[in-house]
């Protein structure tokens, strides 16, 4: 316990940081001036927005501040134009008001077979379970036709590590740029919420020495948590898909189900799911084949 304190200080400390300066004076209503060297706002103008002491919202930048009220909190949020997701995150950080998972946990939460039921029970949309790391947990027959007979296992354990190592991954998401950066995302948030998780850091660490663009939205504090959106994709052998993604988190689990956005998409992936089911039924006779409707 002794030893999270100063790190989550010190994260906090880089978190406003970086909000501060991505912050331009006039968006906040205040006039830019002469000889202004600090990119974006300057503490003493965030600490007038917040009506706390310049001196006090130093000592916070300089993670030399204790526990925060949550008054003051979202106050400063406020005053930095913090999305919802970043004034959670400020709190989390300053207050650390979401309960810690510990690191002797296991690896992965056990998947209860609800949950396997489930995702056999969509059979003509792509579905899988991951945990907060995006290592992959469990999947469906749809997924495997979507993302490879593969996925799930080796190098496509994990969908971040997908996103940003694998080329051929990377070339078929056509908003890569966004997904990627949501993926960032979410990751921050998770690191927020297990601090001590070391498969978490370490992945992280893999991300930050293989990918620049990761390290560079890393550094930029990017902080979301996804729960719905929608995406282009170029398949091999269905073309280009628009998917809606959603994503339902229970319990440790999050459960990714992507569906059809479009007509054409709709006849593309129905063709896809069913061409490849009655293949793998082919060999596995206990797979029913899916007839699309």
């Amino acid at each position: 316990m002794t030893e999270r304190v100063p790190a989550r200080r010190s994260e906090l400390a880089a978190f406003l940081r970086a909000k501060r300066a991505r912050l331009q004076p006039e968006e906040a209503s205040l006039p830019r001036g002469p000889r202004r060297r600090t990119p974006g706002l300057r503490r003493q103008e965030v600490a007038q927005l917040a009506a706390v002491s310049v001196e006090w919202y130093v000592r916070l930048e300089q993670g030399r501040v204790g526990t925060p009220g949550t008054a003051v909190l979202d106050a400063i949020a406020e005053a930095l134009r913090l999305t919802p997701d970043e004034h959670r995150h400020l709190h989390l950080l300053a207050r650390d008001e979401t309960p810690v998972l510990p690191a002797s946990g296991p690896r992965h939460p056990e998947v209860p077979g609800s949950l396997r039921q489930l995702l056999d029970g969509i059979p003509l949309f792509p579905a899988y379970l991951t945990d907060h790391r995006l290592d992959v947990l469990a999947h469906n027959a749809a997924a495997r036709a979507l993302f490879g007979p593969e996925f799930g296992t080796g190098t496509t354990d994990n969908t971040a590590r997908m996103l940003f190592l694998d080329p051929a991954t990377r070339a078929g998401q056509l908003d890569w740029a966004r997904v990627a950066r949501e993926t960032v995302g979410h990751l921050r948030t998770a690191a927020a919420h297990h601090p001590d998780d070391p498969q978490l850091a370490a992945l992280l660490t893999e991300l930050r020495s293989h990918s620049r663009e990761f390290t560079l939205w890393w550094e930029d504090h990017t902080v979301l948590e996804r729960t719905t959106g929608t995406k282009r994709v170029q398949h091999p052998e269905a073309g280009p898909l628009l998917l809606h993604y959603d994503i339902l988190t229970t319990g440790p689990h999050r459960l990714f189900t992507l569906t059809p956005a479009d007509p054409a998409t709709d006849r593309a992936l129905r063709h896809l799911v069913t061409t490849h089911t009655a293949a793998r039924t082919a060999t596995h006779p206990a797979v029913r084949p899916i007839t699309a409707a």
